[in-house]
């Protein structure tokens, strides 16, 4: 495998199927700005300036843990920055995470900021010990999140609609 592969499957370089016809640029901007309504985790918005044409957020405010002062609350953001080429009918995108971690038992003080740019791949569960019906005692999910409920529809989005969809470190 050559390098710009190698390269390409790392940063989730995904090409269309060979012949599609590509939509012109207005049709596959309206396309993801549509993603809004459909029950996706997230929102897709104009960037207002600067090298992306979109931006795609999600927040999400894990479940608290601990208790007292020790008690910890993480709130996430995952931005996708895209941008529209159209000559290349590619569009380019810049993945980025914010992770803020809350103390107290009202969390507000700010104890931990974390971020960072690049291909992003989070899973995480929580899991927590209950008593079914029957009287055992069984794990069940409290709490999951998973970036590619984000970055599926994106990418099928514009993948389906004839472009070409290039992870990239920055715009």
């Amino acid at each position: 495998m050559t390098r710009r592969r190698l390269w390409d499957r790392y940063m989730g370089t995904h090409h269309a199927d060979a012949g599609a016809v590509p939509l012109p640029t207005q049709e596959l901007r309206h396309a993801l700005l549509a993603l809004n309504g459909t029950g996706v985790p997230f929102g897709v918005r104009e960037a207002g300036g600067g090298k992306a044409h979109l931006l795609a957020e999600w927040r999400v405010l894990e479940p608290a843990w601990g208790s007292g002062i020790n008690r910890r609350q993480v709130e996430r953001t995952f931005k996708v920055w895209i941008r529209l080429l159209p000559e290349e009918r590619e569009v380019r995108a810049v993945d980025e995470q914010w992770a803020v971690t809350r103390a107290g038992p009202p969390p507000g003080r700010i104890v931990q900021r974390e971020g960072g740019r690049g291909p992003i791949r989070t899973v995480q569960t929580r899991r927590t010990l209950e008593r079914g019906p029957d009287g055992r005692r069984k794990w069940v999910e409290s709490f999951r999140l998973d970036t590619r409920d984000m970055k599926d529809p994106l990418r099928k989005t514009v993948v389906g609609a004839g472009w070409t969809w290039r992870g990239a470190l920055r715009l």
